[in-house]
């Protein structure tokens, strides 16, 4: 078997692969290779891809702008554009649909030789919604539930929020909740820790750049818009300016009750909910992330891009403006919505 077949092998597993070549016919094994092959001659930023790069530093409240890391995050075979659909290959949202569409076909149980099922875990999900995704596919009560997010003694990795990959698994109905814990932390350390040296992290804790990931997954409209917003996280911290984002009163909302689902529309009331999540009341950080963030969430987290904004939001066609203040954010909002905010 060639080098190159072992490796796709290896990111998606036997199974998975034939589904898609022998179901879906959407992209074909030679597409795949071809596109890899591509990848692996962009050797210039070989480093890159081993090790995250890191150009904000939060101790100097500063933001390098490097011409290296902005071609590298910005080329096609980049971490950040190969994690952007979820899962770190092309394939994208379409396996994670296409994995999941034929998870119980009698074709897949042929081509698996197992009583396999896929979980789905979407970048920006909530530790709750994650373990709800394998509890809904393997039948778990609630002690199993409980059982799979509480990390054991020996366990490398905590089971809290923002430790959980995304992307698509193959579990099997005799998988356990600590077989399932086993698979995220194996995800976890081959996406992230892998490739977080120590020398990022003295620039970055990990758990910071988590807790800014986190932040960037919930509030971007896609991978275009990640780095400008992480960049107005940091200004906003740099400053000590609130960070007033509602993807953590959302957080904070659907703690206290899940009746409106774990991601309910923000009012006006909850800014003055009382919760350390809620970052209109309390500057700085969060305590910890609020969801899952993807490695391209992550990536734009320690490089954002230098931007004087501290303004953001989304239109009704998810398209994004920035502002320096908030008179002109007013007068964006009044512009595309009709009111300010």
């Amino acid at each position: 078997m060639a080098a190159m077949d072992r490796v796709w092998l290896k990111r998606v597993g036997f199974s998975a692969l034939a589904v898609i070549v022998v179901v879906s016919g959407i992209l074909s094994l030679p597409t795949l290779l071809k596109i890899d092959v591509r990848y692996e001659q962009n050797r210039d930023f070989s480093a890159m891809r081993e090790q995250f790069p890191v150009t904000v530093n939060p101790k100097e409240k500063t933001i390098v702008e490097d011409p290296r890391v902005d071609a590298f995050l910005g080329s096609p075979g980049s971490p950040l554009q190969a994690a952007a659909g979820d899962v770190v290959n092309v394939f994208g949202r379409v396996f994670a649909w296409v994995a999941t569409a034929v998870a119980d076909s009698s074709l897949y149980q042929s081509i698996a030789g197992t009583d396999g099922r896929f979980v789905d875990i979407s970048p920006g999900m909530r530790k709750e919604q994650v373990v709800n995704a394998f509890a809904d596919v393997l039948g778990w009560n609630a002690d199993q539930k409980k059982q799979f997010l509480t990390a054991s003694p020996y366990s490398p990795l905590p089971l809290s929020e923002g430790s959980f990959s995304p992307g698509v698994y193959l579990v099997t109905k005799d998988t356990t909740p600590l077989m399932a814990q086993a698979l995220v932390n194996q995800r976890f350390s081959e996406e992230i820790l892998a490739h977080y040296s120590t020398t990022t992290a003295a620039v970055v804790p990990l758990k910071e750049a988590l807790i800014v990931a986190s932040l960037v997954e919930r509030e971007a409209g896609g991978p275009d818009d990640m780095r400008t917003i992480s960049g107005i996280i940091w200004n906003r911290l740099f400053i000590n300016m609130p960070l007033q984002i509602d993807a953590t009163l959302q957080y904070a909302k659907a703690s206290d009750t899940t009746a409106m689902g774990w991601w309910p529309r923000v009012l006006p009331t909850d800014q003055f909910r009382r919760s350390p999540y809620n970052t209109y009341l309390h500057a700085g950080l969060p305590p910890a992330p609020i969801a899952t963030p993807s490695v391209a969430a992550v990536l734009a987290a320690l490089n954002p891009k230098k931007t004087s904004c501290l303004f953001y939001f989304h239109d009704a066609a998810r398209g994004f403006h920035c502002s320096d203040t908030y008179a002109e954010h007013v007068v964006l909002l009044k512009k595309y919505y009709g009111q300010g905010k």
